[in-house]
């Protein structure tokens, strides 16, 4: 039986350990000075394709990305 004591800090947060490294990440992304800072966070821009399938067929792509406008 494992101990409470021996449990992550982050786990004890109610965090799963991606939110903690992403967490991490953005912190020291943020901490970070000019040019390696928008170097970085140009790094962290993630694009992706979305297509919506009807009766086995896929229907039109759309371009999907994670970044705010």
């Amino acid at each position: 039986m494992a101990s409470n004591a021996a449990v992550p800090f982050w786990r004890a947060a109610g965090m799963t350990y991606i939110t903690y490294t992403n967490l991490c990440a953005n912190l020291v992304r943020q901490c970070l000075k000019e040019p390696y800072k928008s170097e970085a966070l140009n790094r962290e821009k993630v694009h992706y394709s979305v297509s919506r399938w009807v009766d086995g067929k896929p229907e039109k792509q759309t371009l999907r990305s994670d970044i705010p406008e």
